[in-house]
């Protein structure tokens, strides 16, 4: 699994032109599943966001998690992720898992990462969405739980 994590002051998902989703300060979280990507990925990089010191402490260092600070968690799915632009000009989404595949293990994470007791949100698997965020840093970080292991 893929992940881009990036720290927001405010965050929104709109489908069809309403918003179905809304936090305040924490992290969107855009979230891929490759293929052969199983329940350990998912636990994996649920426990890691949910840990991940990127909020600033007192002293201006990043010390604290989106759990110390009271946040909230966005997460979006993102097959695109996967996308392989190395060849020709069209990106390759092969090793992309199929939704049928992909869907149940990003509702894993997103009941992984809640918990962990970080309220989470979620936008709408397969919708053509809006992502409206502001970013806060800005902090963005790139998780893949394969090159973690």
């Amino acid at each position: 699994m893929r992940a881009v994590v990036q720290r927001v002051a405010e965050a929104w998902v709109e489908v069809d032109g309403r918003v179905v989703a809304r936090i305040g300060r924490g992290l969107v979280v855009l979230v891929g599943v490759g293929t052969g990507d199983e329940d350990a990925d998912a636990r994996f990089l649920a426990t890691k966001i949910a840990h991940l010191r990127v909020f600033e402490d007192e002293e201006g260092k990043l010390n604290r998690s989106v759990l110390e600070i009271g946040g909230s968690a966005l997460v979006v799915s993102n097959f695109t992720l996967y996308g392989d632009c190395r060849k020709g000009r069209r990106p390759s989404f092969t090793d992309a898992a199929p939704p049928d595949l992909a869907e149940p293990l990003y509702q894993r994470f997103c009941a992984y990462l809640a918990a962990e007791g970080v309220p989470v949100q979620t936008g709408i698997f397969q919708a053509h969405m809006h992502v409206g965020l502001v970013n806060d840093g800005p902090v963005t970080l790139l998780l893949d739980s394969k090159k973690a292991f």
